[in-house]
């Protein structure tokens, strides 16, 4: 039996985030290995179409819950979800409702956070701040708290080259960010940011930094520890190879590259793309949670959940695997499916030194036009170019990252809880991992039909025809207006045109002489 899976057994479990990404893999590895805790709590926004238990139904509902339902039939009674919005004082939670959190939660897992590089300081400081420090003020109220975890990035502290597991501080202090945010307009925080982001690439790196000083600064009797995942990907094992349901990370380029969209990025291929699946960063921070419960470190720790310093893959690597896996499993034609969306985050799957031209999209809305169908291909790719620019900060550069403390805990582990809770990344293929993300991009997010895959073929055939038609025809009109302008081009050209006929004439000489 592991000793993890069975301290989480009859505890009750709080999650902010818990609708995101990373919180419903979070949910489903602690309701499928240990199906007898007792309730995990998670914080849901209102929304006018949706009760946040018909939220909880979705989810539940969906294929990342079906080995769940095998050893927890009954998982719906354990999921008490609690109207809450990170955006209002005190989250606008009910009374009742913070009683109970209070009075019955052992443990807190604090994954709540934008993740978006373009957002406004003012909201990224309220959800990775201010939510923050609210949290942890409830959390010092719970006499039954065991430990609080929170997820920060691995790019907090991504002005240094180097970074440590510790907490760097901030030049200026979060109490005073967070103040000035409240009686400051938007044209002034807009003039202010970029001297308080400073050397920092947005405000998102910026304010998990302060979300860390927050942590370290109300900490006060807390159980704490900090995790510091990567680039969080799809899932590697666990409950099944590529799971996927959103378009952060690598998964909204890999969209636009299969549908034949993009196919140029300003990158350094040689530059270590830290991705890490989501599964391996929800096993450590279970693990973290365990450990900082059961063993009560003297100070707050910190883990780096980062795969380049124990094993590393380069995006020229990774960005190969995954042209290569288009060859095999092409995406279907775009625009087929409402949710190939690629409005949100996005990193880089195909390299060159220059962002992909416009020209290609305008020629797609012009076929669309003739079709009798709207054009959105444009208006998608400016999109794309913005995202990608967002990107190129991180695409370009390599950090080392120490990770002291994540391999401390792996070796205190017993061989069974490193077996169920395996955090790893030594054992990652990335060759294989990079195919599976890639068909689970085509299965579980866009839905795709396997058997549709002759006809995405043809249709990335197509937009490649287009792309290649189109450089022709740029390189031509460039050449002809260079030589009208310049002397030179001309002698080159007509010194080219030489050397062909004459190569020409020395090949249809040399067959003759052969009959």
């Amino acid at each position: 039996m592991s000793t993890i899976a069975a301290f989480y057994g009859g505890k009750s479990i709080l999650i902010t985030g818990a609708t995101g990404f990373m919180g419903k893999v979070l949910m489903e590895k602690l309701f499928r290995t240990s199906p007898n805790l007792k309730v995990i709590y998670i914080l849901v926004r209102p929304k006018a179409d949706q009760t946040p238990q018909q939220r909880v139904f979705r989810i539940l509902n969906s294929k990342l819950f079906e080995k769940v339902k095998e050893v927890c039939p009954h998982v719906h009674e354990k999921i008490r979800a609690i109207s809450a919005d990170l955006n209002q004082s005190d989250f606008a939670i009910s009374k009742e409702d913070t009683q109970e959190l209070l009075s019955r939660t052992n443990i807190v897992f604090h994954c709540a956070a934008t993740v978006r590089f373009d957002d406004h300081l003012r909201h990224a400081v309220q959800l990775n701040v201010t939510a923050t420090q609210q949290l942890l003020l409830m959390a010092s109220q719970m006499p039954k708290l065991e430990a609080f975890i929170h997820i920060s990035t691995a790019y907090s502290n991504c002005n240094l080259k180097h970074i440590d597991e510790v907490i760097y501080p901030c030049p200026v202090e979060p109490k005073k960010i967070i103040d000035s945010m409240e009686w400051l307009d938007d044209a002034i925080i807009d003039e202010i940011a970029p001297k308080l982001i400073g050397d920092r690439p947005n405000a998102y790196t910026y304010t998990k930094a302060l979300g860390e000083m927050v942590v370290q600064q109300e900490s006060r009797n807390l159980n704490i520890a900090i995790i510091r995942p990567s680039i969080v990907g799809a899932t590697w094992q666990e409950p099944f190879p590529g799971w996927v349901d959103n378009l952060n990370g690598p998964t909204g380029l890999i969209i636009a590259a299969g549908k034949g969209f993009l196919r140029a990025i300003r990158a350094t291929p040689m530059a270590v793309a830290d991705l890490i699946p989501v599964d391996t960063v929800v096993n450590l921070t279970l693990a973290v949670g365990w450990y900082t419960a059961v063993h009560r470190p003297k100070s707050t720790l910190i883990y780096h959940c980062t795969s380049g310093n124990l094993n590393p893959c380069n995006w020229g690597k990774m960005g190969f695997q995954v042209l290569a896996t288009f060859e095999k499993v092409p995406f279907e034609k775009a625009f087929r499916r409402p949710n190939a969306d690629f409005t949100a985050n996005t990193i880089t799957t195909h390299y060159r030194n220059a962002v992909s031209h416009r020209a290609p999209a305008i020629i797609y809305d012009f076929y669309l036009r003739l079709t009798g169908r709207k054009p959105r291909m444009t208006k998608l790719m400016n999109r794309l170019i913005r995202n990608v620019s967002l990107m190129e900060y991180f695409l370009n550069r390599s950090w080392e990252w120490s990770t002291d403390n994540t391999e401390m805990l792996m070796s205190r582990l017993s061989p069974e809880d490193q077996r169920v809770f395996n955090f790893d990344v030594r054992q990652l293929n990335w060759l294989e991992y990079i195919e599976n993300y890639v068909l689970g991009v085509k299965k579980y997010l866009l839905k795709e039909d396997m058997a549709g895959i002759p006809e995405a073929k043809q249709h990335l055939k197509r937009l490649r025809n287009i792309h290649y038609l189109f450089n022709t025809a740029f390189f031509l009109i460039a050449w002809r207006l260079l030589i009208a302008k310049s002397q030179l081009a001309r002698n080159v050209w007509f010194f080219i045109v030489s050397l062909c006929y004459k190569f020409l004439s020395y090949v249809r000489a040399s067959s003759t002489l052969k009959i």
